[in-house]
């Protein structure tokens, strides 16, 4: 029988710090910034969850993990890149140009996109407003990601200019992921 996770508050919500089930509603769980690449709710004690807060030890999700990605027009949700591991997307609000094996494909609202091991692919928000994704991705032990050279990327500014399999580099010259709620958080969908 499984047990209730503790939920910590923590800077942007909260978050778990143990196994087991809980629920939280997404208004009231921990998010994370970025001035390049929005908003995410990540729904797990990560680390960049508990940046500030040392005196916790951080909890993943063992086989799969979920994020709420909230994009800003023009701007990517990530860089272009390529995992070991099945990724799933679910657009709930608003527009996006899904960047895919070399190719743009515009999506909206209730658009499912699934990407099988091995699949180049990137979110850049489109239209008036903010577009809000249910990202997905299964986790291995063996886990590998590689980042493309892609000119098709970089002119929508989610490319790196040579190909690496190293995170660190990929995202050296971007600011680092905040323990903080997005902003505009009023204009949300869950915000009411």
């Amino acid at each position: 029988m499984s047990e209730e996770a503790h939920l910590e508050a923590v800077d942007s919500g909260l978050a778990p710090v143990t196994d087991g089930w809980f629920v939280v509603n997404v208004r009231d769980a921990a998010w994370l910034t970025n001035d390049a690449f929005g908003a995410r709710c990540v729904f797990e004690g990560d680390k960049p969850v508990l940046r500030r807060r040392p005196d916790l030890e951080g909890h993943r999700f063992a086989d799969i993990g979920f994020t709420l990605a909230v994009v800003e027009p023009g701007k990517p949700s990530g860089l272009y890149h390529a995992e070991t591991n099945q990724e799933d997307f679910l657009v709930l609000a608003g527009e996006c140009l899904l960047l895919v094996e070399g190719e743009e494909r515009p999506l909206r609202a209730w658009d499912f996109v699934h990407c099988p091991p091995g699949t180049a692919h990137a979110f850049v928000g489109t239209g008036d407003g903010r577009c809000v994704i249910l990202m997905t991705g299964g986790r291995t032990r063996e886990k590998h990601t590689v980042y493309p050279s892609s000119e098709l990327a970089r002119r929508h500014g989610a490319g790196v200019e040579e190909e690496t399999s190293s995170p660190f580099e990929a995202y050296a010259s971007f600011p680092h992921w905040q323990p903080e709620r997005p902003h505009g958080w009023a204009g949300l969908p869950w915000a009411d």
